[in-house]
């Protein structure tokens, strides 16, 4: 018997078009879930849907945005009309850097209907199917931010200090139907958004700043997105079905060993 095994599960996957949101996808499609891909960037989320057809699994590509809650609506309807859902993973998210005084209105507003918003849309539209299906599991993408402060991240930890509440709440007030809610809190991770982020604010000095930003862990590196897939995917599995309202730091020690 295969441990972690998610034959005959559901599972949607926001933001799975790339980064850790394409690895979560493609380990849940190897261990038998069909995964539906939400993405904002459709190119993307076919890609991930090839890699996994590819790999002889099953997957569907939905162009959407989050903070949009009539798209999200739709979207689930269409998902829900032939497949049961079992699985929501929350992984859309933005950043922004800086602190208060140069986190303009628009930013701010940006930050909430995706990160806050759009995690409200996709719960609230998961919840009756979830539901239907006798419970589920909904895992949200909070951050190190959640729990400690990180500078210059004003507007980014304000939304991903809700995710981790919104976590609790959920998690509160659907246990009895047999829905879990967890999150995880992760670090810096080596994704596309980090070399892009790199490359446009430090042109000429990317390997220096790739260097200081891997040391900022005390494990010395960023961590990978298989490592935060590898965790999903247990959280998500009828192995951790004992694990509801937690939240679990993935960060390299960033959190308790930093400053001891």
């Amino acid at each position: 018997m295969t441990k972690f095994s998610l034959k005959n599960k559901v599972a949607l996957v926001t933001g799975g078009g790339s980064g850790i949101g394409k690895a979560i996808s493609l380990t849940f499609a190897k261990q038998g879930a069909k995964v539906h891909i939400l993405d904002f960037n459709l190119d993307a989320a076919k890609e991930t849907v090839n890699d996994i057809i590819a790999l002889g699994g099953a997957s569907e590509a939905h162009q959407c945005d989050v903070s949009n809650q009539s798209n999200v609506n739709s979207i689930i309807n269409t998902i829900t009309q032939k497949d049961g859902i079992h699985i929501l993973i929350n992984n859309a998210g933005i950043a922004h850097v800086g602190n208060v005084e140069a986190v303009e209105e628009a930013d701010l507003d940006r930050l909430y209907n995706v990160n806050i918003k759009g995690l409200y849309n996709c719960i609230k539209a998961c919840i009756p199917s979830l539901k239907a299906s006798g419970g589920g599991v909904i895992l949200n993408l909070a951050s190190i931010a959640s729990s400690v402060g990180i500078n210059n991240r004003f507007a980014y930890s304000m939304t991903k200090g809700a995710v981790l509440t919104m976590t609790y709440s959920i998690a509160k007030d659907y246990v009895a139907d047999g829905i879990r809610c967890n999150c995880m809190s992760p670090a810096r991770v080596h994704t596309p958004f980090v070399d892009g982020f790199i490359t446009k604010n430090y042109p000429g000095k990317e390997e220096e700043m790739f260097e200081n930003l891997s040391k900022t862990q005390p494990i010395g590196r960023m961590g990978k997105p298989q490592e935060i897939a590898d965790l999903a995917l247990f959280l998500c599995s009828d192995e951790a079905s004992f694990i509801t309202g937690s939240n679990y730091a993935i960060d390299g020690g960033f959190v308790t060993l930093n400053g001891n």
